[in-house]
């Protein structure tokens, strides 16, 4: 799932190349993606860009008073093309999900694209992006200048959930998710179990450099890159997460993973756990 840092990239790629330009033409090329109805998204339809946003993990066109707002979800993209390839034959059948084309240069713009079976990538049309039930549910930004020591602090005081959990819930921190928050964790030398209101202050102090400076470095490697590069350069950032059985780059450990029924996460036990496993659940089940 792209996180914050391919989120802002990609923003900023947009940005580049929209802003100052009209829009031709939004097409639907899957009716699932479409989350608002009115106003319509053919509203859109010879406006011009005046500004590209971010808010979490979700994209913000705005085109005046109304704005194009999207979710990659999973598995969905975005895909810049000088030139767009030819409409597809059979709306639905293929990956292509929305196309926004502008009038200018001929033949510009972007595809939203999903991959798989399960449809979530969202696409929404609102004169206010709190109008979106995600982003009004949203917690603070971590890059945020207003994102401070104390404000992590205060999240944390009196929460009795894991603090891997509670980096990856977007009502309390926009934007982490699954692979963000190991690599998170594993620079601040924490474990994933480790309950959140636990943390005394030298480890919020820890945890909180970890979050913005695993963040800042991974939009720093991810600008200018292209959209189409953005995924590997994400996971050739990657310390911990995705790396279950390669050696930690730092003491030289063996990656470990934990297995959930739709997700896993890694670290690495002598940084993180004081040398000790943790309890896979699903392994456990199978070994009964």
């Amino acid at each position: 799932m792209p996180e914050l840092p391919e989120v802002e990239a990609l923003r900023q790629l947009l940005a580049d190349r929209l802003v100052g330009r009209r829009v031709l033409r939004v097409q639907p090329w899957a009716i699932s993606v479409l989350k608002t109805y009115d106003p319509p998204v053919d509203a859109l339809e010879g406006r011009e860009v005046d500004g590209v946003g971010r808010w979490g993990k979700f994209l913000q066109v705005r085109c005046g008073e109304l704005s194009l707002v999207t979710h990659l979800a999973r598995a969905g993209w975005l895909r810049w093309y000088d030139s767009l390839p030819a409409d597809p034959k059979r709306p639905g059948r293929g990956p292509l999900a929305l196309r926004l084309r502008l009038a200018e240069p001929e033949g510009a713009g972007f595809d939203l694209t999903e991959a798989g079976t399960q449809k979530r990538l969202a696409v929404y049309v609102v004169s206010d992006p709190q109008q979106v039930p995600g982003i009004a549910r949203l917690g603070p930004d971590p890059l945020d200048e207003e994102f401070t020591r104390e404000t992590l602090a205060r999240l944390v005081t009196g929460e009795r959930r894991r603090i891997k959990g509670l980096l990856r819930d977007q009502s309390t921190l926009a934007g982490v998710g699954n692979a963000y928050s190991d690599e998170i964790l594993h620079r601040a030398r924490m474990s994933p179990y480790k309950l959140a209101g636990d943390l005394d202050e030298e480890q919020v102090d820890r945890l909180y450099q970890a979050t913005r400076d695993t963040l800042g470095e991974a939009v720093e490697r991810s600008r200018g890159v292209s959209a189409g590069r953005l995924k590997s350069e994400k996971r050739g950032g990657m310390r911990v997460h995705g790396r279950t059985g390669e050696p930690c780059p730092v003491c030289g450990d063996t990656v470990r993973e934990v297995s959930f029924h739709d997700s896993s996460m890694q670290y690495c036990p002598t940084c993180q756990t004081g040398g000790r496993l943790l309890a896979d659940r699903r392994m456990s089940r199978l070994l009964k």
